[in-house]
């Protein structure tokens, strides 16, 4: 990854002014602002921006929200504080170690792809240890890579839907593809769309010839959050499927 291909060093001032403690009221301002488009605000956040080129798997979900961006900015401060041998990219790896799924999520996300058979591919006991940053197999992203409000409010994808926006369609439709097309020219990937919204965008993607169709994607996969209360019932009814997909990957793709 060129770090002409980041924002953070514009917003490294900024960063380092921030309070140990970040409130909302500290990055949802016009600093941070990237980008308004009808009622969607686009805030900057530096997890999204480093990107994994070595990885065989990819988690990927809607746009970081409130919680993620905050967790984010807090570690790219920390990071800062360490003084000038800390480099950006150091800071946006950081920071994405911090934002990425945590707590009860990750709990939930490790369930299902254990249940699907994703650790069994890669030669681990548990997908629990795709998070150990001392094996590169995880990228996790989002189809837009920067956190989107809606009345300070996290963006989930329906109201207005990605179709219906030009900002997200630059960023789902034109920033993602570029970003997966970074982690791998020929070699395929296990991709796991988190949510109904990101699987449809993921096949129509595919289908438009803007992400190679020799990945191997678990559509139907269930969003982890412990709000989706249709979670179980829409994995119990998926699984059988999934598991098959993980299996063609291990067959097709690690022979």
């Amino acid at each position: 990854m060129t770090m002409q291909s980041t924002q953070l060093q514009h917003y490294l001032p900024m960063i380092r002014s921030l309070p140990n403690e970040i409130e909302k009221s500290d990055l949802i301002n016009a600093r941070f602002l990237m980008e308004r488009s009808g009622p969607l605000e686009m805030y900057y956040a530096p997890h999204n921006e480093y990107v994994n080129r070595g990885a065989r798997l990819v988690i990927v979900g809607i746009t970081p929200g409130w919680t993620q961006m905050k967790a984010a900015f807090e570690q790219a401060k920390r990071s800062i504080e360490k003084g000038a041998s800390t480099t950006e990219i150091e800071i946006l790896k950081n920071s994405k170690r911090a934002a990425r799924f945590s707590g009860t999520m990750r709990n939930n996300l490790i369930e299902m792809l254990d249940q699907c058979g994703v650790q069994t591919p890669f030669q681990l006991g548990t997908s629990a240890q795709l998070f150990n940053d001392e094996l590169p197999l995880l990228h996790t992203t989002s189809l837009i890579k920067y956190p989107v409000f809606i009345d300070g409010k996290n963006y989930n994808g329906h109201a207005p839907k990605i179709e219906q926006s030009s900002l997200l369609i630059e960023y789902a439709f034109h920033h993602f593809p570029q970003e997966i097309a970074q982690l791998s020219k020929q070699d395929p990937l296990l991709i796991v769309p988190l949510g109904k919204t990101v699987s449809a965008t993921l096949q129509t993607l595919i289908a438009q010839g803007k992400i190679g169709s020799h990945h191997f994607c678990l559509y139907g996969f269930p969003h982890p959050s412990g709000a989706n209360g249709h979670r179980k019932k829409q994995f119990s009814e998926a699984k059988q499927r999934l598991q098959q997909i993980v299996q063609n990957y291990s067959s097709k793709a690690l022979r």
